[in-house]
């Protein structure tokens, strides 16, 4: 096993070098995860890398189609299953499965792999941007807008939410008992907006209480499902 150390090692650095091509807009990698899945730690562990990097929003979604293995998932969320569903529909899969990535909406990755996780992020990262997004945050109030650079961008939707930067859990039942579990990025609070067909100029506030983070994302609406993420940004 030892011949094994340095390569991993090797491919887990990937993940806090900058990307390569000079993007105008953040990267967004969505885990799919939970704490009943014993295959989980790994991909957490990867998200908490890309957690530190402001070229990459990285988002832990929770599920709870796990819960029922004997450990509840206390941030688990049924919007989330439903979410990762209306990915596998678009992108013609059967099932749904933890650990899952989800990179710009499009390319989807099993399991903890670095090399093709960070392959994906480039490669999306040197894609000409099709909306230009702005979000401004003072107190509660989070100003957005939205500009498109193409025609024929739309149908879309401007999603926000937020995140806690970290979580840590003691599971005591199920597949990862006895671990206390630590996740970045714990996404609570999805929300949708507005639907915007990309004709004009988009002008939004939204309403944002506490200090966690906010990010806004706008995706191309597809029917079965969410598709492209076009353009997102943070504001903390």
């Amino acid at each position: 096993m030892k011949p094994l150390i340095f390569p991993v090692l090797a491919a887990f650095s990937l993940l806090a070098a900058p990307l390569q091509a000079q993007q105008e807009q953040p990267v967004v990698v969505e885990l799919f995860t939970s704490q009943g899945c014993s295959s989980c730690p790994d991909a957490d562990a990867m998200l908490a890398e890309l957690a530190e990097r402001e070229d990459i929003i990285a988002l832990a979604l929770h599920v709870d189609y796990w819960d029922y293995i004997g450990w509840e998932d206390p941030f688990g969320d049924p919007a989330h299953a439903e979410r990762q569903r209306g990915y596998a529909a678009v992108g013609g899969r059967r099932s749904v499965y933890t650990p899952e990535l989800i990179v710009q909406g499009q390319t989807d990755i099993v399991g903890a792999k670095p090399m093709k996780l960070m392959d994906a992020v480039e490669r999306h990262a040197e894609a000409a941007p099709q909306v230009a997004l702005t979000v401004a945050r003072s107190g509660a109030a989070v100003e957005i807008t939205a500009d498109p650079l193409a025609k024929g961008v739309g149908p879309m939707q401007v999603h926000m939410l937020r995140y806690s930067p970290m979580e840590r859990t003691k599971v005591t039942r199920g597949e990862n008992a006895g671990h206390v579990m630590e996740h970045s990025n714990v996404v609570q609070g999805w929300q949708v907006l507005a639907d915007w067909d990309g004709a004009a100029p988009l002008s939004l506030r939204a309403e944002a209480e506490g200090d966690l983070p906010v990010v806004v994302i706008v995706q191309r609406k597809e029917q079965g499902g969410p598709g492209a993420i076009l353009a997102a940004a943070r504001a903390k």
